[in-house]
């Protein structure tokens, strides 16, 4: 049972910005967990921050309490009785209160107040003498008076009505109402009705109930003893533990002072309201904590190995490498091959441009407007086989299992949503990486030096071989001899001849050798930024998403757990 009604000591209230606070928190979880919460709890939870928005806004400090209960109880006695007057009608025939009918303590008008609620049965209660605090019931009050003024008493329909819209109505307004007193009786004190479907749903709102057993003349002291005792029992079932069970008589008046001054207690401080509201602020935030985890896994936002692995595979990366490392040797040795077989190898084909890729640094410089790369940012690697779409299933597998763990069912669904690599764009976006990524390097200082070799020894071969021609051309004529220089024995022409042969051919020989060390390193470097550009990718659409999952699910179960807050 809360202090606050027991006159003990007080509770302390939250302030409205606090309880403002717990509501942003609350709307922020809902707009954060998204379709990752329960929708029910979703639409409960958005009516309590609109009755939270609405209550917070009505002016005044009028506390409304609602006597609820079971045909037969004595509601509207006791309604009555606490009032001084009969105003709600009492008979024989049942249910008698079919609509809610408020008595109002004070000056300060609650019209707005009962507008909202939607009570159009109203009564003002004259001013009575203050309520004497009884040390038995506020043994810390100090011996202080409490007044009504600002209690707004409801006497509600019947909730075990057989007309429906007696207990709907009954509903309706225990959602709305600050403070809620259970009435019952020794017959019907143990009703499941009662405990299932009421009070087990509000136990998180003990601080603002109250419960009355009433007809207590009906027992003696033994038997009333027996009874308190069994409901308090029945309360800490629901949830509601430390009950004080107030023992009330219309007819002789028993317990009618102490419930006067309950009342007044719950009116003092104009707290009441406060504590509803944060009270429905925690149990929706409760409600839908069900639904959210404990804690997040941490994956690394970086993509994995084996992630880029399976994705460089199925994005055509080995087959890219292949043709730069055949392209870089068809460059080399068209730059510092033979000279005489150079332009051999300028006629075969580009593998590169067979691929519909672009050497230079991005695929849109300088490169036709009419290029398809141009117009589509495609190539023409070959579609990934089914045995490399499903090494990324499983890699992407592996990566939902690291987000999810840990998660409830439908967080872990969103995770495996996010990872999955199934839409058709994650190898377009693959492909466009690898258009876009620089296959090319800067020429090597050996291709010049080599290229210049294979000019000066082709240029000597070409020299000696004219110049041992002429010397043919006239010996077969019977011309004059021409005197032809030597070195040593050996005639220059063939000096020329011979060694530019010989040394053309050792260098283009060593430049087939660098060539093919050459490609090894152009290929590690490009695999490199290809590797990168496939990496980003996976980042960008596996790894981002379940990370953004992740971080909702943080921001969710963070804003919860504020609203929540006690």
């Amino acid at each position: 049972m809360s202090p606050l009604l027991m006159g003990r000591r007080r509770v302390a209230a939250p302030d409205s910005q606090t309880v403002a606070g717990q509501a942003r928190a609350l709307r922020a979880a809902i707009e954060a967990g998204g379709n990752q919460l329960d929708r029910v709890e979703v639409v409960r939870a958005g009516r309590t921050i609109e009755k939270v928005e609405q209550r917070s806004a009505l002016a005044g400090d009028h506390t409304v309490v609602a006597l609820a209960g079971a045909t037969g109880s004595g509601k509207s006695s006791i309604f009555n009785a606490v009032a001084g007057a009969g105003i709600a009608e009492i008979g024989a025939r049942r249910p008698t209160t079919s609509t809610p009918t408020a008595a109002v303590w004070g000056d300060s008008s609650a019209g707005v107040l009962l507008d909202w609620l939607g009570v159009s049965r109203r009564h003002g209660v004259a001013p009575v003498a203050p309520v004497a605090s009884v040390a038995s019931v506020a043994p810390d009050s100090s011996g202080e008076e409490g007044t009504l003024d600002g209690l707004v008493l409801l006497d509600l329909p019947d909730f075990d009505s057989r007309d429906l819209s007696h207990r709907h109505e009954a509903e309706r307004i225990l959602e709305l109402c600050d403070v809620f007193v259970w009435v019952t009786d020794p017959q019907k004190y143990a009703d499941a009705l009662l405990h299932d479907d009421f009070v087990r749903n509000l136990a998180g709102h003990a601080s603002v109930m109250l419960v009355v057993l009433n007809q207590a003349d009906r027992l003696d002291d033994a038997g009333l003893a027996a009874c308190r005792a069994d409901l308090a029992r029945l309360f800490a079932a629901d949830g509601v533990h430390d009950v004080s069970v107030l023992a009330t008589s219309v007819l002789t008046g028993q317990g009618i002072d102490e419930l006067r001054q309950r009342l007044a207690n719950a009116v003092a401080g104009h707290e009441a309201s406060r504590h509803r509201l944060a009270a429905d602020l925690r149990a929706s935030a409760a409600r839908l904590r069900r639904g959210v985890g404990d804690a997040e896994p941490t994956i690394d936002t970086d993509a994995d190995d084996r992630l880029v692995d399976a994705l460089c595979r199925a994005s055509g990366v080995p087959v890219v490498l292949d043709a730069v490392e055949e392209d870089y040797r068809r460059e080399a040795l068209g730059r510092a091959g033979w000279v005489f077989t150079r332009w051999g190898r300028k006629m075969r084909p580009d593998p590169l441009g067979r691929l519909r890729l672009d050497k230079r640094s991005t695929v849109l410089d300088t490169v036709d407007p009419l290029d398809v790369r141009h117009v589509l940012g495609r190539s023409s690697i070959p579609a990934p086989t089914a045995s490399a779409r499903s090494a990324v299933k499983l890699a992407a597998l592996e990566l939902t299992e690291r987000g999810s763990d840990g998660l409830p069912i439908l967080w872990s669904e969103a995770v495996s949503d996010a990872a999955a690599p199934t839409d058709r764009r994650l190898y377009e976006d693959l492909d466009r990486a690898v258009v876009s990524t620089s296959l090319r390097g800067n020429p090597p200082a050996w291709w010049r030096v080599m290229g210049w070799v294979q000019w000066v020894t082709g240029l000597a071969t070409v020299a000696g071989a004219v110049w041992l021609t002429v010397l043919g051309v006239i010996g077969w004529l019977q011309l004059p001899q021409i005197d032809t220089p030597k070195l040593g024995s050996l005639p220059v022409p063939f000096l020329l001849f011979g060694g530019g042969l010989v040394l053309g051919l050792l260098a283009a020989w060593l430049a087939r050798s660098l060539a093919r060390v050459g490609a090894r390193r152009r290929r590690t470097v490009v695999g490199a930024r290809l590797r990168d550009a496939v990496g980003g990718v996976a980042t960008q659409r596996l790894v981002v998403p379940v990370v953004d999952v992740l971080d909702r699910h943080r921001t969710t179960r963070s804003n919860l757990d504020e609203a929540a807050r006690t």
